[in-house]
């Protein structure tokens, strides 16, 4: 026997009408990032990758999307989930990656961020960009608890996307 969970809407209604400072929130932490010292397209492939980490299809979609329309290749897109041994982006990517990636992964044998992570993206980045860096990691992560038990749709407008 098969089942399908085919949801037509998140299991939450809409945040916003219990706690409206989230649009606030959301807006700071994006005009935050867009400050010019990091490209945007790397901060989508931050935000992507940790959406793949969480095991958000939500987060997933909305920056794979993102990315898509912003007009990156797709071989690009595609390889996020496997930059480690893809060839496609620049070293000054793979650092910002590598973050994400530390940030979000436990590690056993330590610390997350090593001395010698940190000194790799310091090599690419200065400290205004990577204090953006540092806030489009929480930029994502703010939404990964909304994203993972309230489950939003992907690719449903954020008008359409909550429980009524």
């Amino acid at each position: 026997m098969t089942t399908t969970n085919a949801r037509t809407e998140s299991r939450l209604p809409n945040p916003v009408q219990f706690v409206p400072e989230l649009d606030d929130i959301g807006g700071a932490l994006f005009k935050a990032t867009a400050n010019g010292s990091v490209p945007r397209t790397t901060i989508s492939l931050v935000q992507l990758r940790a959406g793949q980490i969480v095991g958000s299809d939500y987060l997933t979609a909305r920056h794979t999307g993102g990315l898509r329309r912003a007009g990156e290749a797709e071989e690009r897109v595609a390889a996020v989930a496997s930059w480690q041994g893809a060839s496609l982006f620049t070293d000054a990517e793979r650092a910002a990656l590598a973050l994400v990636d530390a940030v979000l992964t436990a590690n056993s044998a330590g610390e997350r961020v090593s001395d010698q992570l940190y000194a790799q993206a310091s090599a690419h980045y200065d400290d205004k960009a990577l204090t953006t860096l540092v806030l489009a990691i929480s930029q994502v992560c703010f939404f990964v608890p909304l994203a993972l038990i309230g489950k939003p749709l992907p690719g449903v407008s954020a008008k359409d996307q909550w429980r009524q």
